[in-house]
């Protein structure tokens, strides 16, 4: 059993460069390449040899081997374009990519028609996310198929988390495929496009213990934006049997503390005014790298909650980063997606209680609302603890608003165990709430025990359900808004009316107002200024559905000035009552 386990862990999680070759057939086989499938003589002799047909895996990003020269690396001003499927981090990924290939001499573009290289940013979560890919490439292989008629080359490429699953299928089957590269090869991503550009098929899937992009700055997609998502962490060790994740992005590895920091200065100079920490299980962070004032041994779960592996010791823990961040850029919102449960020690609620930049907004993913449901799930909760952990919060955290993640339909559900979760969703009330039917995943933990036994059109009708329950609660609590003061940050133009802006407010809600001036600072006299995108609004609201709020705006304000404003009104209030 210790054999099997090492030839696992080695197979899915040694460092690429600790491996001299990975060739065809998915072995791993130091210092014995397989030389039918190997480079062949001409790619030594000459960096413009004709294709052999054969897939070639680089697999050691540091080394340029002889077959290709250090300027073929570089991109010669060729266009790339970008498409991202799936969560925020493959968005983060994507900026990461275009960080990497702008230092090679890559340019981007916006339509793919001008496109000479053409990058899918993948998702491996549901089968839907895939096949939505596997539709996109067969349009993309007829317009290469139109270029290639014309004498003009087209690259394809399929990054993140579809690539590392499915690797070597993706060429096989969609042979549009030039370029397949996994999480944590995207820096291998110009020689590969460089090994590309012969006519062979390059792959790197591989996946690592330690990288973090942690010296690569992303560039954001769009320039517009006054928000961006900043990487904390990647892989996850949770295991939860219905998730490919680990699979697709490796072991749980922090980034460290200092280059988030620089991020996040980086980003606040760009003009950047709220930011997105993400991470599988940003709570679990440690970065192990940085001596920490607190306690030096592990995390201690609350009752009800368990772990299936060990927990880190020692090093600095999200509670520490979220006060630095707050610290250093306190006119700067902060966010944070996704934890878990499980790891929500009570001191990351006080940090974002004491400080008005840490927005009140968590995700809650709890998944089902059943005990015996979350066992097979291997969430390390029963539903006891987790409407204990949501008391908690709105103890420590008053007027928080909280989002979650469900899945219906899981292996086994029963009408009983999903009436357990339509209750839960009631009971606690969610914002928002992303809802799935259950899609059986490949390597995962249910496809090796369970069975995919539910019938889909009973999955649909649960979903349904879901949506119904969740709207009614989400309609309830938005009307809990009407007639606050909320500070907003002002995103853009409304889609439904010209006339109108968009923005969130610190609960992560859409509040909608109309454009126009307002007073600086609060005061109905002297300066005003018309309102643009980045703009931090005080705002009235006056209106409100299961998806939106609508406000009138009162004043410009930054995220202090208003909650020593609230502050002191909310001071003036209760003595009031008191009297």
């Amino acid at each position: 059993m210790k054999c099997a386990a090492f030839r696992f862990l080695s197979r899915r999680y040694l460092n690429p460069n600790t491996l001299a070759v990975r060739w065809k057939h998915d072995k791993v086989t130091p210092n014995k390449p397989d030389l039918q499938s190997g480079p062949g003589l001409q790619d030594f002799i000459s960096a413009s040899a004709s294709s052999t047909g054969h897939v070639h895996q680089v697999q050691h990003p540091r080394d340029i081997p002889p077959y290709l020269s250090r300027e073929s690396l570089l991109g010669q001003r060729r266009k790339v374009f970008f498409e991202v499927y799936g969560c925020q981090m493959n968005t983060n990924d994507t900026e990461i990519v275009w960080s990497i290939l702008k230092g090679h001499e890559y340019q981007r573009t916006g339509s793919i028609k001008d496109a000479d290289v053409v990058l899918l940013m993948t998702c491996a979560i549901r089968d839907g996310a895939e096949s939505t890919v596997w539709n996109r490439l067969k349009h993309v292989r007829l317009m290469k198929e139109r270029r290639e008629s014309e004498g003009r080359a087209l690259q394809v490429g399929v990054l993140g988390c579809m690539a590392e699953r499915l690797k070597r299928q993706l060429v096989e089957k969609e042979g549009s495929v030039d370029v397949v590269a996994g999480p944590d090869s995207y820096k291998d991503l110009p020689r590969l496009l460089a090994v590309g550009q012969k006519g062979q098929k390059a792959i790197n899937v591989l996946l690592s213990l330690d990288e973090t992009y942690a010296d690569v700055m992303p560039v954001k997609l769009d320039r517009k934006s006054r928000t961006a998502y900043v990487s904390i962490m990647r892989g996850c060790d949770n295991m939860c049997s219905y998730c490919i994740v680990p699979f697709t992005r490796g072991k749980e590895r922090s980034r460290p503390v200092a280059s988030i920091r620089d991020e996040a200065l980086h980003l606040e100079a760009k003009g950047i005014k709220e930011i997105t920490l993400l991470g599988q299980n940003v709570n679990s962070y440690r970065d192990l790298s940085t001596e920490s004032d607190g306690e030096k041994q592990a995390s201690v779960l609350a009752p009800g909650f368990k772990t299936v592996y060990k927990t880190k010791v020692g090093g600095l823990r999200f509670a520490e980063l979220l006060t630095e961040l707050a610290e250093i850029v306190p006119e700067m919102r902060i966010r944070f997606t996704s934890p878990h449960p499980k790891d929500f020690p009570r001191e990351v609620l006080e940090t974002i209680a004491r400080y008005p930049n840490i927005c009140k907004s968590l995700h809650l993913p709890a998944q089902s609302g059943s005990s015996t449901v979350l066992e097979r799930m291997r969430r390390g909760y029963t539903r006891e603890a987790y409407l204990n952990l949501v008391d908690e919060v709105r103890t420590i955290v008053p007027n928080v608003t909280l989002s979650s993640d469900f899945i219906c339909g899981f292996c086994g559900e029963t009408d009983a165990e999903f009436a357990e979760t339509l209750s839960l969703i009631e009971q606690v009330g969610y914002h928002t709430a992303f809802l799935f039917a259950y899609s059986m995943r490949e390597k995962t933990t249910a496809h090796r025990r369970f069975t995919d036994d539910v019938p889909n059109p009973i999955k649909q009708q649960r979903l349904r359900d879901m949506i119904k329950v969740f709207r009614a609660g989400a309609e309830r609590l938005n009307a809990q808004f009407v007639g606050r003061e909320e500070l907003i940050l002002v995103e853009g133009a409304s889609k439904r009316s010209p006339n109108d802006l968009a923005g969130r407010n610190d609960g992560n809600v859409k509040v909608i107002i109309p454009g126009g001036d307002v007073p600086i600072g609060g005061e109905d006299v002297g300066e005003r200024k018309t309102i643009v995108s980045g703009d931090y609004v005080a705002v009235r609201i006056v209106e409100s559905n299961s998806q939106i709020l609508k406000a009138v705006p009162l004043y410009l304000s930054g995220i202090r000035e208003f909650a020593d404003r609230n502050g002191a009104k909310e001071l003036a209030e209760s003595h009031s009552r008191q009297q």
